[in-house]
């Protein structure tokens, strides 16, 4: 793990935070002025950098705000802890608008800061993962024609630089779209710089976008480069721009319309050279009419328009998507990669997911945690997926939970057990349901012909092209036979091998296969 920063002229605090660090397994680097740190940032390279750094506010040869800014130039994401011994609101406020992870104040309780230390050493560790999956990843992935249709558009738009809007639910990836359309076009040596404008609170978005001079407000010790300037020569994406507050509207208008803008509390002109990519899942023809979004504006961003389709309208992605996710998942994790059932497949393609891929990729996370066998199965999904699968499609894909199955053999006559054909295959028109309308009591019971449904469960994994249809079914079948063999008798193993006609090695061996130890 690279080495964490401790910048401080204290030699006292500098000794207290590198023992401490060193008992956690953290190494540490320490500097007793900014000076040195700069120095170090330009001799080392990136894989030499520090994973965190913690500096002190008020230095002998600089201000650790004036570092922070400068590092964050440097490294945008890199987690800064600002500490100091003078704990006032504009030094708070500062280190947040520049970008700190945290402030804190001296003197300090050290194994809370250890903490601090640590909860951003995880959270630069995510970072660095999020930056390798998107280098690694394919770009996008979707195979239902209303995703085709958003890749032709991207390779149509591949030579222009006009103004995009896309469209789409939250969490359906308009950022994936336009990280591509960047990708694609011929600003892709430029930066790509993004900004969720609904995410940052109104009395910064402007000096977030534009920048601000040195003095300009309470807390402003430095001038900052806003977006448009990082952005430029590159593309520059705004995202949730229908929550953009009405009086910055007009100031981005003016830089959409000339290309020029003024840093807060600034009086010459900044000339950028952006591509603007806006993305909104708000309706802005209705915003435009209740007067909370300019219609000029509207139309300046509106020149093309792409529409993300939501998951429920590209629902033969699920299977690939979640397998692609579990992957990614079982890396970063460090584990094997868990295998999702077809059954449990074919239920995640009828749920309708509200927060459309981000919540699928958050559901194959869950699950490569949560899910305690190697292969997902339909019991193993989260509640709110099986809450809303309905009765017919469940019993349909043969996904009865086991209590369920046990109670309908529990409640069948004997009779109706003994009439059925030894090998449990039915000739064509035939077939009579395992439970009678009139169940135990005379009261109605649903049809449930499982031999039939089998028979259409096979014919779906073989259309499908599946390659472990055997393997497939014969777990399904197994597990819910051991299911309710346990079921009858308590949990007693060795009495539920004897009614089920095999030995006691033979149903431990095929718990521990199926997983139905751990479940």
């Amino acid at each position: 793990m690279k080495p964490i920063w401790i910048v401080d002229d204290d030699q006292s605090i500098r000794f207290v935070l590198e023992k401490a660090l060193l008992r956690e397994n953290l190494p540490t680097r320490s500097f007793t002025h900014p000076q040195e740190v700069l120095k170090a940032l330009n001799d080392s390279p990136e894989s030499e950098g520090p994973q965190i750094l913690v500096s002190d506010i008020r230095m002998p040869g600089g201000s650790g705000l004036d570092l922070l800014a400068q590092v964050k130039e440097k490294l945008p994401s890199l987690p800064v802890i600002i500490m100091t011994a003078f704990s006032d609101l504009d030094s708070a406020v500062s280190a947040f608008q520049g970008g700190a992870f945290e402030y804190l104040p001296k003197p300090f309780d050290l194994p809370k800061a250890v903490e601090l230390i640590r909860r951003a050493v995880e959270e630069s560790q995510r970072e660095e993962v999020a930056e390798e999956r998107m280098t690694a990843a394919p770009e996008m992935l979707g195979q239902a024609p209303a995703m085709q249709d958003v890749f032709r558009a991207i390779g149509r738009l591949s030579q222009s630089q006009v103004t995009v809007l896309i469209t789409g639910e939250s969490g359906s990836g308009k950022e994936l779209v336009a990280r591509a359309l960047h990708k694609h076009s011929p600003r892709a040596g430029g930066p790509f710089v993004a900004i969720n404008t609904a995410a940052i609170p109104k009395d910064l978005l402007e000096s977030e976008l534009f920048g601000h001079e040195r003095g300009a407000f309470t807390g402003a010790q430095a001038m900052r480069r806003g977006r448009f300037e990082q952005a430029d020569g590159g593309t520059l994406f705004l995202d949730e721009i229908g929550d953009m507050p009405f009086e910055l509207q007009t100031r981005l208008l003016r830089v959409l319309s000339d290309g020029h803008f003024y840093r807060v509390g600034g009086h010459s002109a900044v000339r950028t050279h952006v591509r603007v990519i806006a993305a909104t899942h708000q309706h802005l023809e209705q915003r435009v009419k209740e007067g909370s979004f300019r219609e000029d504006l509207f139309h300046r961003l509106n020149v093309i328009r792409l529409r993300l389709p939501a998951l429920r309208e590209r629902r033969e992605d699920v299977p690939m998507l979640s397998r692609f996710f579990m992957q990614q998942s079982a890396k970063q994790l460090g584990v094997d990669p868990k295998r999702i059932s077809e059954g449990a497949l074919r239920l995640l393609s009828g749920f309708d997911f509200p927060g459309n891929v981000r919540q699928l990729e958050n559901l194959c996370h869950w699950l490569t945690v949560m899910a305690p066998a190697q292969v997902v199965e339909i019991k193993d999904l989260p509640p709110e997926v099986l809450a809303v699968a309905p009765a017919a499609v469940a019993a349909a894909a043969d996904l009865l939970p086991a209590s369920a199955a046990v109670a309908s053999a529990a409640s069948r006559p004997v009779a109706e057990a003994s009439a059925e054909p030894a090998t449990g295959v039915q000739p064509a028109g035939s077939e009579q349901p395992l439970m009678p309308e009139g169940g135990a009591g005379g009261a109605p019971q649903p049809a449930l012909d499982w031999a039939a449904g089998l028979q259409v469960e096979a014919a779906a994994l073989l259309e499908s092209g599946c390659p472990e249809v055997w393997d497939v079914l014969t777990r399904r079948f197994e597990s819910r036979l051991i299911q309710a063999a346990l079921a009858h008798t308590g949990g007693r193993r060795i009495e539920a091998a004897q009614k089920l006609g095999i030995g006691r090695n033979t149903i431990t061996r095929k718990i521990q296969e199926l997983g139905l130890d751990e479940a």
